[in-house]
């Protein structure tokens, strides 16, 4: 008999400054039509942005009330417990070198993410680290209006299937299609700041918890 191929080890990277109900949409889209759980990683201040509003402490805890009772979402603390800023290409190092080199892994990214790729470290060795899982964002096709560079760096990877995910252990590019959620973190800064609605763009337990702390009300964290 044929070995069974390993389950796809998937990873959700991102600030989450705040965890919204887009953020939790994709992450159980992604669960459910990949058929394997999802890591989640926050990161920790990312190298290429500003810091984020709210500290990784607060971050964190937002992300474990968001996820509590959600099955096949976990928290992967990775990267807040290294000394050296979050890059991905070192993450994916790291997880190639826990996981082996034949294992199959994929980073669940949003449109706008896979479209600003050649600004990221090394981007073009995360091919060789790790497929890509690329859901869309409103207003943003995952493959339309890609730099020149990309789009010949992506030329042949694109998949249909999401078995082919086991098929290789990096390299693939697969589309997720989910129901779009207009939600964002921006957006809920901007209106706490505001004072404007805002807890419906957030897990109730996350609204509950922002508003115990008073976080982003003046644009910054307590």
């Amino acid at each position: 008999m044929p070995e069974a191929p390993a389950p796809l080890a998937l990873f959700y990277g991102g600030t989450f400054d705040p965890f919204h109900c887009g953020h939790l949409a994709i992450a159980r889209h992604a669960r459910d039509r990949l058929g394997t759980v999802v890591r989640m990683m926050p990161a920790s201040d990312p190298p290429h942005r500003p810091p984020p509003g709210a500290s990784a402490q607060d971050r964190v805890r937002m992300l474990e009330l968001a996820l509590h009772g959600e099955p096949g979402l976990v928290p992967d603390l990775r990267e807040l417990d290294r000394d050296t800023p979050s890059w991905t290409v070192e993450t994916l190092r790291g997880i190639r070198a826990e996981l082996g080199a034949r294992a199959p892994v994929a980073l669940l990214v949003g449109a706008d993410s896979l479209h600003g790729l050649p600004g990221w470290r090394e981007w073009r060795e995360l091919f060789g680290l790790a497929h890509f899982v690329v859901a869309a964002r409103p207003g943003l096709e995952a493959d339309a209006g890609l730099a020149p560079e990309l789009q010949a760096a992506l030329g042949g990877r694109w998949v249909d299937a999401p078995q082919s995910l086991l098929q290789a252990p990096a390299g693939r590019v697969f589309r997720l299609e989910q129901p779009l959620h207009p939600g964002s973190a921006t957006a809920v800064r901007r209106r706490i700041a505001a004072g404007e609605p805002w807890q419906s763009l957030v897990p109730p337990a996350v609204a509950g918890y922002i508003a115990r702390h008073r976080l982003y009300a003046t644009g910054r964290t307590r």
